[in-house]
């Protein structure tokens, strides 16, 4: 990357601004220089990009009419080029003496970034302060990567001492653990410079999506990492790492909904979004949040046209009152509404169970999966045998009042239960699942699905009926 940045005539002083764009491109080329907002054309590796960034040494990065209509143009230009645009935020938000004109002009950023949404990838690096219309900003795209330093803030903690009488400093507000937590954050760095070279990375994996190559399937055993034990926990990320190509995994969101991971990396060569449950938090249970999480994600994979890989380990949704309140329901079916509507190749693994509701939504042929694999000795049902022979046999059960005689029965009721739904045999004969995969030959399977699929990038705006 160049240490500096080529200036137009004419052209203002940012330091800060031109400083953080030519730590973030290579070959950076100023195109607007605009009261505090500096617009350049640059590359990433192989992929040319729209960036701009807000100079907190000017008016403390406030936007105003002149710097929101760099920003607006630089978003609708990065569209026209088929460009990825690349924010750098630190901003005060709209500039008060400017009063509702500033504010119109804020309006008129929000609108450019919803045209672009879809369109080009839009990620917003967050290396200080961003307030109300900063902080919206950023919320309007794709992926918002944080530095320490960053905070995203609606409003200052002032004016929340005031109206609400919580003291609270800005980090509590705004800063990074609080929307690792919240879900407004993708990516949490570990300093300035990560922070620029993770937004290069997601950059990579969207700007070049790149092809399937069928020669590399090899890679560790997935199964090696799962527990044979249905109940017992573990991280699913290390799985999801082995099935991917080395060292390309993203996770997105990692502290929101940590029951269920999301993430893009490459597999055999070509960018996929993976969704992944994950049992040692919850089990692995899909909830409220989760729904939240999974459905944004795979409307934004579909989008941009990448494909989806899930993994599935999950034994139902999670139950109770509190998953009620939070409107499960409606919440849950944002992935059921974002999934079926994908025309991106579609691929799951079912490791080992996938039950009732939670069986449909991720990932299910029915709802329109390309192809479902499980590996060998997977439950896959309405319910696990015993919950359901509790609820079908529940007379008979309460009957046996010996502890050991009503453990047996238990068993030879599952049993029974298993035979007669079939289970994995049924899915398989009804077309619900495509193929039993070795969890050593899960790598190759996906590669080779992958591969024959048609790639459909492009065609997410007219799906087929």
């Amino acid at each position: 990357m160049t240490s500096m940045l080529t200036r137009p005539p004419g052209a203002g002083t940012a330091s800060q601004a031109r400083a953080r764009l030519a730590a973030l491109l290579d070959h950076p080329h100023v195109l607007e220089d605009a009261d505090g907002v500096v617009v350049a054309r640059g590359r990433v590796g192989d992929t040319e990009v729209i960036a701009f960034a807000t100079d907190a040494t000017v008016q403390g990065g406030a936007l105003g009419e002149a710097s929101c209509r760099a920003i607006a143009d630089a978003t609708d230009r990065a569209v026209r080029e088929g460009a990825p645009v690349i924010g750098v935020w630190h901003s005060g938000g709209a500039r008060l003496r400017e009063g509702v004109s500033g504010l119109d002009a804020v309006a008129r950023v929000f609108a450019a970034q919803v045209r672009a949404s879809g369109r080009v990838p839009q990620i917003s690096v967050v290396l200080g302060p961003a307030a109300g219309g900063a902080a919206y900003g950023p919320a309007l795209t794709d992926v918002v990567v944080m530095a320490p330093d960053g905070r995203v803030l609606v409003t200052g903690p002032d004016i929340v001492r005031k109206v609400t009488g919580q003291d609270v400093n800005a980090e509590r507000l705004g800063g990074p653990d609080t929307h690792s937590r919240s879900g407004v954050v993708h990516v949490q760095a570990a300093s300035e410079a990560d922070a620029l070279h993770r937004a290069r990375v997601l950059v990579d994996l969207l700007g070049r999506p790149g092809t399937v190559d069928r020669r590399r399937t090899d890679g560790p055993d997935p199964g090696a990492l799962v527990p044979s034990e249905h109940r017992l926990a573990y991280d699913v990320r290390p799985v999801v790492t082995v099935v991917l190509d080395p060292g390309t995994f993203v996770e997105l969101q990692d502290g929101w909904a940590r029951n269920l991971v999301t993430g893009l990396g490459r597999l055999g060569g070509r960018t996929v979004g993976v969704v992944a449950n994950n049992p040692i938090r919850m089990a692995g249970c899909l909830d409220a949040t989760s729904g939240d999480k999974a459905g944004r994600f795979v409307q934004w994979c579909n989008a941009h046209g990448v494909p989806l890989v899930f993994l599935v380990d999950v034994p139902g949704y999670l139950p109770g009152v509190g998953q009620e309140d939070a409107g499960v329901v409606r919440r849950g079916a944002k992935l059921l509404h974002a999934y079926a509507a994908c025309v991106v190749p579609r691929l799951t693994v079912v490791m080992r169970k996938s039950f009732g509701g939670a069986f449909i939504a991720m990932g299910s042929k029915g709802l329109g999966a390309d192809r479902v694999f499980a590996w060998p000795g997977a439950q896959v049902d309405v319910m696990g045998a015993v919950a359901a022979i509790e609820v079908l046999h529940r007379r008979e059960l309460a009957a046996e009042t010996d502890p050991q005689r009503r453990a047996d029965l238990v068993l030879r009721l599952s049993a029974a239960h298993e035979a007669t739904t079939g289970g994995l045999g049924r899915a398989l004969s009804s077309g619900a699942v495509d193929e039993v995969v070795p969890p050593h030959l899960t790598r190759r399977r996906l590669v080779e699905a992958l591969a024959e699929l048609p790639d459909r990038r492009g065609d997410h705006r007219n799906p087929p009926l």
